[in-house]
């Protein structure tokens, strides 16, 4: 058996949903079709989703083409769940990238053809909705091969567009049709087809062109050992699935697997997708989807089994630049962590943080604010507060500082020594952490608790942000041995245990960051805006007036110029908000996340006193610190030294 795993991705409202829909329909998996604004499509199966009329959650549903099995990833295609896309991308081996033929290339067509380009998928593009006045698939042709890729070739035409008979016809071969299928597969050339999932016009031909344009996987041998890819995780009825991508051998159920860093799991529990829905199996080979049960440590993105290439292919979007204060009534914040972090757990580039009762939650925008509160309120019953949605900041050591606590002198009531040196990382690092002092002079839980509580205590940082890439030694250590005598209990007022780490740790870890210093960072985007030519002049000076800066301008034909710049994060709403009143509507724009940079708005910088002025160290303040002091407890930026 062959097999296809293909992504169905789209700018929102493009129509990739009907069109799944009609592709299940043509193959006969379903009896009859389902519509996004009537919410009873087969892949928009969460309530919210139904409700919303967008996908949420990417969803997996199987049909036939031809002797190809065909499992299909419907994704979201609004920019706020773009996590979702950015899991599927990884495990599939062909995309279909759908476009409007009225509106189309739009900012999200962009960022997904660009994602699909840097991972070398081949990709087919359909023009959809030919039949809707106003339908322009020859200009949206001509559009795709200028913005999109010069490598695309149409293989239909279009005869009466923007009717309700429009209808295709193929263009003569001359000999190319073999030439772009070798190019197709290997992601050097995009066919173009078009068609109507309303009406169902060039769906045929879109089903039977999947298998000659895109590569299909055989699924092998079952000898060789299973190995695969978690790209999403949910739950069902409580339990924990794990959908896997399977890359090579055979899964069965009962067999323990290798899920990396030391976890063993055994498989409880298999379904595959086979033509719509999911099916209850012994085994799931190469090729196919499998959702798998057993595997309560599994995160996304880890390796079932051994590693083979592809398996380690590089997220293609950031993080989240936004985030959002989350509050419960008092007797439900415990429920509502648990809820997000298990939210969390299904969506890794969703960073939840707690720091004394204040919870906050990473996100891409609005629309997922309000999809979260209604998702923990529907399924965890918690009615869940949202604050305003704010830039989301890290903290950057400038310096290295280090830190020591003798046990029980000099105040340390513990009975822990622990010395920490903190230096800064490189960006994209993340926490490393070290031993300066040798492993076997205590306990090895102990030092486990210690690494344990840095790491948590840099999630959350000095000044309320992460401290995301740090390098950390712990130069010193020390502990109570177990004290006892013949016949007595051991006696905790004289002996250390895990929890004298983990009080002193923080205390050790804080005077080290405070002496290295620290620096308040917001992301910055890249910007790409296409634009008339007589409103260049009004742009620039808005992208000025948000604190961002146009590097280059430069036309591209038809009164169209290309603007390229920066701009911080905090920004970006307010420049996709007024660009269209400054542009006659014709201004898009697209902005994808940079850097890190210290917060420049409202800073100036001090010299400190004598002991500063030692230290070598600027302390710089904004409107919230007190004059010649520390940061306040919500201060927006700052640096610090002792």
């Amino acid at each position: 058996m062959s097999y296809l795993n293909l992504g169905i991705v789209a700018h929102v409202d493009a129509g990739k949903t009907s069109l799944t829909e009609r592709l299940l329909h043509h193959a006969g998996v379903i009896d009859r079709l389902g519509s996004v604004d009537g919410g009873d499509t087969l892949t928009d199966s969460l309530a919210l989703e139904r409700e919303r009329g967008i996908t949420i959650r990417a969803s997996v549903a199987s049909f036939p083409a031809g002797d190809v099995s065909v499992n299909v990833l419907d994704t979201p295609g609004h920019p706020d769940f773009i996590a979702e896309v950015d899991r599927s991308l990884a495990v599939l081996d062909g995309a279909v990238l759908v476009l409007s033929a009225v509106e189309g290339v739009q900012a999200q067509t962009l960022v997904l053809m660009r994602a699909l380009q840097r991972l070398r998928l081949p990709v087919i593009v359909f023009v959809n909705k030919i039949d809707r006045r106003g339908a322009r698939p020859d200009a949206v042709a001509d559009a795709v091969a200028r913005r999109l890729s010069p490598d695309v070739l149409p293989v239909q035409r279009v005869l009466g567009a923007g009717t309700p008979a429009a209808r295709v016809e193929p263009l003569p071969d001359d000999g190319l049709r073999a030439w772009l299928g070798d190019e197709s597969r290997r992601g050097a050339a995009h066919p173009v087809l078009f068609g109507s999932a309303v009406t169902g016009v060039g769906v045929p031909e879109l089903a039977a062109a999947l298998g000659t344009y895109l590569p299909v996987v055989s699924d092998g041998t079952h000898a060789a050992a299973p190995s695969g890819v978690v790209f999403a995780i949910d739950r069902e009825d409580g339990r924990k699935r794990a959908f896997v991508r399977m890359r090579e051998g055979a899964l069965r159920v009962r067999d323990r697997i290798d899920l990396g860093h030391g976890r063993s799991e055994r498989v409880t529990g298999l379904r595959v997708a086979h033509r719509g829905t999911l099916e209850a199996r012994s085994t799931a080979g190469a090729g196919q989807i499998a959702v798998v049960q057993g595997l309560a440590t599994a995160r996304v993105g880890d390796v079932v089994g051994p590693r083979l290439p592809g398996d380690e292919r590089a997220s293609q979007f950031p993080p989240p630049s936004y985030e959002t204060v989350v509050d419960a009534v008092p007797g439900e914040r415990g429920r509502l962590y648990a809820a997000l972090s298990e939210l969390a757990e299904q969506d890794p580039l969703i960073r939840v943080r707690r720091r004394d009762e204040e919870i906050t939650v990473s996100l891409y925008g609005e629309v997922q604010r309000e999809v979260l509160a209604a998702i923990l309120q529907r399924e965890y019953r918690v009615e869940a507060r949202f604050g305003e949605v704010r830039t989301a900041r890290t903290e950057r050591l400038v310096g290295a500082g280090h830190a020591v606590e003798i046990k029980k002198q000099n105040g340390n009531e513990f009975h822990a020594t622990i010395g920490l040196r903190v230096e800064p990382g490189t960006p994209g690092s993340g926490v490393t952490f070290e031993l300066e002092c040798e492993r076997g002079s205590m306990p090895p839980a102990f030092f486990d608790a210690t690494e344990d509580t840095v790491r948590l205590e840099l999630a959350r940082g000095p000044l309320h942000w992460p401290v995301p890439d740090a390098r950390v030694v712990m130069t010193h250590s020390g502990y109570s041995p177990r004290q006892s005598h013949m016949h007595q209990k051991f006696n905790k007022a004289m002996s250390s245990t895990g929890a004298d780490f983990r009080g002193l740790a923080p205390r050790v870890l804080a005077a080290a960051v405070r002496r290295a210093g620290t620096v308040v960072c917001e992301p910055v985007h890249r910007f790409v805006i296409e634009l008339p030519e007589d409103t260049v002049g009004p742009v620039a000076s808005l992208v000025g007036r948000l604190g961002g800066m146009p590097f280059e301008s430069r036309a591209s034909g038809s009164g169209i110029v290309v603007m390229r710049g920066e701009i911080p994060a905090a920004s970006v709403a307010a420049l996709q908000r007024d660009l269209p009143g400054l542009t006659h509507g014709e201004g898009m724009c697209r902005t994808e996340h940079d850097r890190f940079e210290p917060v420049r708005v409202g800073v100036r910088a001090l010299r400190g006193g004598a002991a500063g002025s030692a230290a070598g160290s600027t302390k710089r303040t904004c409107s919230c610190c007190q004059d010649g002091g520390g940061p306040g407890s919500n201060c927006m930026v700052g640096v610090v030294r002792n």
